[in-house]
């Protein structure tokens, strides 16, 4: 039998205050979002598996949880990212709009397993896509509003680390050796920031990367006196000049890292900020693969972020002092549309004897005014100071 309450690993339930602060969140990012001209789309939460998992990448596609249609017999799954989504509303229904499509989501996800550091099965997403272009400028756009949205929740010290997901390919592509070492095997001691696994290989070429790492500024001229290819060098600079746009907030670059940007192409991104452990959000450039048939090229370029509303929530942001105004019984129905429209949360006694402290409110209604209860009552009946006498 399980028992009454017990819930799958890595799911939970949102209570008050909690669940009420993960709508406020949400409200106060999708704002930003249409401020900046991205519209709202709301894709299904099922898909077709076979739709939705070409969309996906490497762990992304193993982390869908799966069934079969009763319906269709084809089998379906459920979106563990709304990224892939975006993307073929805008090469479909949304194919003949003109480009740059700038579009916003915010809904929740499922896949089958969370991880060590990340145990949560269900979450709660928000981001934008801007698609048609991966410019300079459509990165610094979207970097922009990711940290201004990031802002409007009241996240403090807010930071990035910019990655290029691609770097150690290309190096390899343009003739830096490799030595002993395949290309998966330097990948992964540049991961470790392995110097001793590199030289052993005779990958040592590959060494300077891994001192390319840190404060932005510092980085990037570290990198830039490598001798990197040209198409490399590009996106050095391209990076260097969506960094200087960058006002108030801590920069760093790591050009190596790749866990998590497995679509990511030129650029990629993670943003943190305090009271959240690990990632508020990451984003970066990608590609969008059109439908069969479609326009030649097979694919449109594109840049977007996704941010972890829940880790927000748990840093304790969106919650509001209550106003829970108890209205005793017999209020006249005008003055308690009066008092809501003030903008205070009504709570209506059902009888005479109802206890506006029992019931978690922070002020009485007398017929005239909203009277403040007690602070250190409402705590001793909420049990949050067991000892008071």
């Amino acid at each position: 039998m399980i028992p009454p309450g017990l819930l799958p690993e890595g799911l939970r339930d949102r209570l008050p205050p909690e669940a009420e602060a993960a709508s406020v969140l949400v409200r106060a990012l999708t704002d930003r979002f249409a401020a900046w001209g991205y519209e709202r789309v709301q894709p299904p939460l099922v898909e077709y598996e076979e739709s939705l998992g070409a969309r996906l990448f490497g762990s992304q596609r193993r982390d869908l949880l799966r069934f079969t249609d009763p319906v269709s017999q084809h089998t379906l799954a459920l979106r563990s990212d709304m990224t892939g989504q975006v993307g073929r509303i805008a090469v479909t229904r949304l194919a003949d709009l003109a480009r740059p499509l700038r579009l916003s989501y915010a809904g929740r996800v499922l896949r089958v397993r969370g991880s060590q550091l990340s145990p949560e099965r269900e979450s709660l997403q928000a981001g934008a896509e801007l698609i048609g272009s991966d410019s300079v400028a459509a990165a610094s756009e979207v970097i922009a509003l990711a940290l201004e949205a990031l802002a409007a929740t009241g996240l403090q010290q807010l930071s990035i680390d910019i990655t290029l997901p691609t770097i150690v390919v290309d190096l390899v592509a343009a003739g830096w050796p490799l030595g002993r070492a395949s290309l998966a095997e330097v990948q992964a001691l540049l991961d470790g920031k392995d110097i001793g696994g590199l030289a052993e290989l005779g990958a040592s070429a590959f060494e300077p990367l891994i001192a390319a790492a840190g404060p932005a500024e510092a980085a990037l001229a570290r990198l830039a006196a490598l001798p990197l290819p040209a198409a490399v060098r590009a996106r050095v600079d391209a990076i260097a000049g969506i960094v200087a746009t960058i006002e108030g907030v801590a920069v760093t670059l790591d050009p190596t890292e790749r866990h998590g940007f497995e679509y990511q192409t030129w650029i990629g991104f993670s943003l943190f900020g305090a009271g959240h452990v690990g990632e508020v959000g990451r984003g970066g450039a990608y590609r969008v693969m059109r439908p069969t048939g479609a326009d030649a090229g097979g694919d449109e370029a594109a840049v977007g972020f996704s941010l972890y509303v829940d880790g927000l929530v748990d840093a304790g942001l969106g919650i509001a002092p209550g106003r829970r105004l108890f209205l005793p019984l017999g209020t006249p129905p005008a003055t308690a549309r009066r008092l809501r429209a003030e903008g205070w949360a009504t709570v209506a006694g059902l009888d005479a004897d109802a206890d506006p402290l029992a019931l978690r409110c922070t002020h009485r209604f007398d017929g005239t005014d909203a009277l403040s209860l007690p602070d250190r009552e409402r705590a001793i009946k909420e049990d949050k100071c067991p000892t008071l006498p």
